[in-house]
C-alpha cells in the first residue's frame, strides 16, 4: 500500500541544495542550476520517462567545474508533479524546455537528453535552431522502435483497468525490477537508486500523469523532422539498450549531419546514471 505522499514530505531528503523551485507558467518547477554563471552556453540536461533530474548527478558534478549547468523535473515526473491539463505531448514539453530557459535568463544553449528527454532535446533544436548551440543525444526516442524487453513498471502504467491499483499501491520490487531492466549490469542498482524512484514516483499526481503520458506517444511518427536538425550533435548509446534499439543511435547518426556516434557496448538504456563518469568524458570531449 503506498498512496500518494505530498510533496513536502519529499523535499527534506529529494529537494536538498542546490535544488529551487521556479514558476513556469504556474507550474512550480523543481530546477538546479549551478556552475558558472558567465558561461555563454550553459548545458540544459533533460531526464527520461519517470526519471528525475537526480539521474544526471554524475555529469553536473563534472561539467559544473567549469559550465553552467540547468537540470529540472519534467511536467508528470519528479517533484515538479503534474501540470493543470495533463497535457504531456511533445510539443508542450518542447515549448516547456524553452520557458524554462526564459526563465533563467538563457538565450543560448547546449540540450542534452535521455530517452524521452532526447526527443524533447531534439524537438527544442529543430523548434528554435538560432538557440541551441549544441545537442547531445543519449538513448534517445524519435524512430519507430520494437523493444526487446519493457520495464514491468511502463508494461502495469499502460494497463487501464489497473489504474485504480497503481495510483495507490507500489511494490518496491516493481521499481527495482523496472531498473533492473535498464541497467546493462543490473548489479549496478542500488539500494539507493531504487529508493530514490521509489520515493518520488510515488510525488502526488505522478503516477496519474505517468498514464496519461503513455496515451500521447507519438514516437516515431514523424521521425523525417530529425533530418532538419542544424546544431552540432553527439550521439550516445548503451549497446545492452533492450528498450529503444543500438540500431536507432545509427540512424541519428545518419541522419543528422555531421553527428558523431559513441556507443557504450556495455550500458543499457540510461548510461549516463549507469556510468556517469565514461559517458561524460564523451560529452566533455564533444563540448571542448
Amino acid at each position: 500500500w503506498a498512496p500518494d505522499r505530498a510533496l513536502e514530505s519529499l523535499k527534506p531528503r529529494w529537494a536538498t541544495s542546490p535544488s529551487q523551485f521556479i514558476d513556469i507558467k504556474g507550474l512550480s518547477t523543481h530546477v538546479r542550476d549551478v556552475g558558472p554563471r558567465d558561461d555563454p552556453t550553459p548545458i540544459l540536461l533533460i531526464h527520461g520517462t519517470s526519471a528525475s533530474l537526480h539521474t544526471w548527478d554524475g555529469w553536473v558534478a563534472a561539467l559544473s567545474k567549469t559550465r553552467r549547468v540547468i537540470t529540472m523535473d519534467l511536467p508528470g515526473f519528479g517533484l515538479t508533479g503534474p501540470n493543470a491539463t495533463d497535457d504531456y505531448r511533445i510539443a508542450t514539453y518542447t515549448r516547456f524546455i524553452l520557458d524554462v530557459a526564459d526563465a533563467l535568463k538563457v538565450q543560448r544553449f547546449t540540450v542534452a537528453g535521455n530517452s524521452l528527454g532526447g526527443e524533447i532535446a531534439w524537438n527544442v533544436a529543430v523548434a528554435a535552431p538560432t538557440r541551441v548551440d549544441r545537442l547531445i543525444l543519449v538513448d534517445a526516442a524519435g524512430y519507430p522502435f520494437t523493444p526487446k524487453s519493457i520495464p514491468l513498471g511502463f508494461r502495469v502504467a499502460r494497463i487501464a483497468w489497473l489504474a485504480p491499483l497503481f495510483e495507490n499501491t507500489l511494490p518496491r520490487s516493481l521499481i527495482a525490477s523496472s531498473l533492473k531492466n535498464v541497467y546493462g549490469d543490473p548489479s549496478k542498482v542500488s539500494d539507493e537508486l531504487i529508493d530514490r524512484y521509489y520515493e518520488i514516483t510515488q510525488r502526488a499526481g505522478n503516477r496519474k500523469a505517468v498514464r496519461a503520458r503513455f496515451t500521447q506517444l507519438t514516437t516515431g511518427n514523424d521521425p523525417t523532422r530529425i533530418k532538419q536538425i542544424q546544431a552540432k550533435t553527439l550521439v550516445i548509446w548503451g549497446g545492452q539498450d533492450r528498450l529503444i534499439p543500438p540500431e536507432n543511435g545509427a540512424l541519428f547518426a545518419r541522419d543528422i549531419a555531421g553527428a558523431k556516434l559513441v556507443q557504450f557496448d556495455d550500458l543499457g538504456h540510461v548510461p549516463h546514471e549507469e556510468d556517469a563518469a565514461r559517458t561524460v568524458a564523451a560529452a566533455i570531449d564533444f563540448l571542448r
